[in-house]
């Protein structure tokens, strides 16, 4: 971990996240490879089970706003989204060496404003880097969803696994009932 940098798990907050490619090459220059990195962190999404609330997929780095996941933490989930993106461009012939900096910084995020904070910010990074005019133009970074609702290669803001575990939990609670959702009419409980 970088020094002086002290991560917060377990508290619920979101998760400013930042990683760089090897020495800050631009190693994610190509469409394909930022493709890549949205499909291989859209497949943890549902693996660890957590939201993205915002992304940027930057030529040299990668920025993510998501919440604390329910299976392992923020650390797991940047390690396999690394490991998976460098082993998948190494089986197919695309690269070999070192492809991502080690260790990550992680921010948390405990207040509304400062979510928006980070969302603007990563959405602005294209167009601050002189890579594109408009948000709207850059295609690896959630700014899409937001403005025009657009699914994108990652789900935004999709919070259905944590009313499952809502769900389930408060069934335990009830004696291993629950209602489930919106499939059954109000007031149903299955046990």
């Amino acid at each position: 971990m970088p020094w002086g940098l002290k991560r917060y798990y377990g508290t619920g907050s979101l998760h400013f996240i930042t990683w760089s490619c090897y020495r800050r090459k631009p190693l994610l220059g190509n469409p394909a490879r930022r493709d890549l990195v949205l499909a291989v962190l859209e497949l943890m999404r549902v693996r660890y089970r957590f939201a993205v609330i915002g992304y940027v997929v930057m030529p040299e780095h990668v920025h993510l706003l998501i919440s604390e996941p329910l299976i392992g933490d923020p650390s797991k989930i940047i390690q396999a989204v690394k490991l998976s993106v460098s082993r998948r461009l190494a089986i197919g012939g695309e690269f070999s060496g070192r492809f991502w900096q080690s260790r990550f910084y992680d921010f948390n995020v405990w207040a509304q404003q400062k979510e928006v904070e980070k969302l603007k910010y990563m959405h602005r990074n294209p167009v601050v880097r002189g890579l594109v005019a408009s948000p709207e133009d850059w295609r690896w970074s959630s700014y899409r969803s937001y403005a025009y609702g657009e699914a994108g290669l990652v789900r935004i803001n999709d919070w259905t696994w944590w009313e499952d575990k809502i769900r389930r939990s408060a069934g335990r609670r009830l004696g291993g009932c629950w209602r489930p959702a919106s499939s059954q009419p109000p007031g149903t409980i299955q046990c």
